[in-house]
């Protein structure tokens, strides 16, 4: 099984789009998740560090600039997804990736507050 790590350059930008309300509260995100060809276009017009901040996980051991280096998309590369979000807190925690997991709780956690999902 692969390892990862927290990309805080990652966690830093979704913290930032979040404060910016940049951000969906409800979506669908087995449709909304970014597909190959999405990141492939994202990639082309933007490069690899922007690509970089989307993905809150770091494989460990792979290449820089290839997108298996990358792991745990939260967002559609315009606004991060809150959907997206859980799906990483649950995938993570899933196959005991803590770091991210954890990671990804805490903005999900800034999100709602953001939002006024909290009470």
């Amino acid at each position: 099984m692969a390892r990862y790590e927290v990309n805080p350059e990652a966690v830093e930008r979704i913290g930032a789009l979040i404060e910016a309300r940049q951000y969906v509260l409800t979506s669908d995100w087995g449709r909304t998740q970014p597909d190959a060809e999405a990141q492939n276009r994202y990639l082309d017009r933007h490069g690899w560090d922007a690509y970089a901040g989307w993905h809150l996980g770091l494989t460990v051991g792979a290449a820089e600039q290839t997108k298996a280096r990358y792991a745990f998309v939260v967002g559609d590369f315009r606004r991060v997804h809150r959907s997206g979000l859980i799906a990483c807190v649950y995938r993570a925690a899933e196959w005991r990736h803590k770091a991210v997991e954890r990671a990804a709780y805490d903005l999900l956690q800034q999100l709602d507050a953001a939002s006024g999902l909290t009470t």
